[in-house]
């Protein structure tokens, strides 16, 4: 047994037996770092980046003190956006699966009040959730946080980053003083520093590196000389690598449609995320963009943040990021898991100096790549390979992945190896299938029936 072993901490033996279940052998740094902390009962600040494990690291600890048998609200988790608040939900329920009757509650914007208000009216051990949303319900009486014992803030930089400073202090008045505060950020800026020193007592501080190693990421840094040569320069390198999948980053909101608009002229399926867009379309753009039916994403950091995509084939740094440490995390959403990836960034001249900061292990200035033959503008586009159908039922009419798959693969249906992910929300669900087969599962769909119900079905096009 080393002490890298879930086994060497002194965890609830379904616990143990779950980790191994879901093979997790061994702990990531971040992970064997904090674990020992949290589950002495002490505050703690780990910085790390996405990735690197620190919501099995947090979700142990809480569950590890969590009385089943005492139903109250024992747990917060703060999230900035509600798709990182999904999934660190999911997390600590696959983490929970051999401890019976945990109930983990999600308290998002975005989602209808109401039925927020029932779900806690039934009570919850453990609350997932926004700080505007939390906020608002702690506000107006229906969420009690008197019985927390665990609080933790995840991604802190980015809640800050995204003015919710005001809501997190008020929330914080509401949660008692004696309490475990766990704080997970990808950078330590001043604000997350004072707000350390006034809300925790004697935190641990962990600091680790990515998880990804640079040798898997292959980084490329082209000079450009304006806005129109770096949309020219996105068009060739998108069509010279030809990645499945890319996230294109921009600093400004106006940028991203700017861009997923020229890429959308030059053929590619391109897609804009950022805070302008409704909940609706949000999950819509995320969906489509994590299933493989769009093959670039054009997002901005706030936006991107919490994206749970697997294999991410490029990066590409439309504009560079002000923040050294942003760029690092931006590129090391790419190369995980084994799998090689590339890192693409543009610069003018007189950015210079923000490259020659950039926290890397060679000069990029020192060795200048000229972008790739103009030749390649002429080469199509890359196409994605699958098509993604939009059905208007979901978890509340209990529809589940079972009857999509049973209802497209019946009589004169689909082969199963065509069908893609399937995303269920309350009211909607989204399945992928191959682009070949996408009009024959739309007529199986529409024609048949899910739960005895016909569906509305539509294939989403664009």
């Amino acid at each position: 047994m080393t002490t890298s072993s879930f086994s060497s901490l002194s965890l609830k033996p379904e616990l143990i037996e779950n980790l191994s279940s879901l093979g997790f052998a061994s702990m990531t740094p971040i992970q064997q770092e904090s674990l020992p902390h949290v589950l002495k009962g002490r505050d703690v600040i780990a910085q790390g980046q996405t990735g690197s494990g620190k919501t099995v690291a947090f979700g142990l600890g809480l569950l590890q003190k969590l009385n089943v048998k005492r139903f109250r609200i024992q747990s917060l988790v703060l999230c900035p956006t509600r798709e990182l608040a999904d999934q660190v939900a999911k997390e600590i329920r696959r983490l929970a699966r051999t401890t019976h009757n945990i109930k983990v509650l999600t308290l998002c914007g975005g989602m209808p009040f109401g039925p927020q208000i029932g779900s806690l009216e039934h009570g919850a051990h453990i609350i997932v959730g926004t700080p505007g949303r939390v906020e608002e319900h702690v506000r107006k009486g229906t969420l009690k946080l008197d019985n927390v014992e665990t609080l933790v803030l995840d991604e802190a930089d980015r809640m800050l980053d995204m003015g919710f400073q005001e809501a997190l202090d008020n929330i914080l008045g509401y949660v008692p003083d004696a309490r475990q505060t766990l704080l997970f950020s990808a950078t330590f800026p001043d604000q997350i520093q004072k707000i350390a020193a006034r809300v925790m007592v004697d935190p641990a501080m962990i600091k680790v590196e990515s998880t990804h190693s640079h040798a898997s990421i292959e980084q490329k840094f082209y000079k450009v000389e304006n806005y129109e040569h770096r949309l020219e320069a996105l068009n060739l390198v998108l069509k010279r690598f030809a990645p499945e999948t890319t996230v294109v980053f921009c600093n400004m909101k106006r940028d991203v449609d700017d861009v997923a608009d020229y890429l959308a002229s030059e053929g590619f399926s391109a897609l804009a995320l950022h805070g302008d867009l409704e909940q609706k379309q949000r999950d819509q753009v995320l969906v489509r963009f994590a299933n493989k039916s769009a093959s670039v994403l054009v997002a901005t950091d706030v936006a991107a943040r919490g994206l749970d995509i697997e294999s991410l084939d490029a990066v590409v740094n439309f504009q560079l990021s002000r923040d050294p440490e942003v760029h690092v995390h931006r590129i090391g959403r790419t190369g995980r898991a084994g799998n090689k990836g590339i890192a693409i960034s543009f610069f003018e001249e007189k950015e210079g100096h923000r490259v020659a900061q950039m926290p890397l292990d060679h000069d990029p200035l020192g060795d200048p790549i000229d972008l790739p033959d103009s030749k390649y503008l002429e080469e199509p586009a890359v196409k994605p390979s699958m098509a993604t159908l939009q059905i208007d039922g979901g978890k509340k009419q209990k529809v589940r992945p079972g009857d999509i798959v049973g209802a497209l693969t019946g009589a004169q249906g689909i082969p199963g190896d065509t069908i893609g992910k399937i995303q269920l929300f309350d009211n909607t669900a989204y399945v992928a299938v191959k682009k070949s087969v996408a009009k024959q599962a739309l007529k199986k769909l529409s024609e048949g029936k899910l739960k005895g119900r016909s569906f509305r079905v539509r294939l989403i096009r664009g």
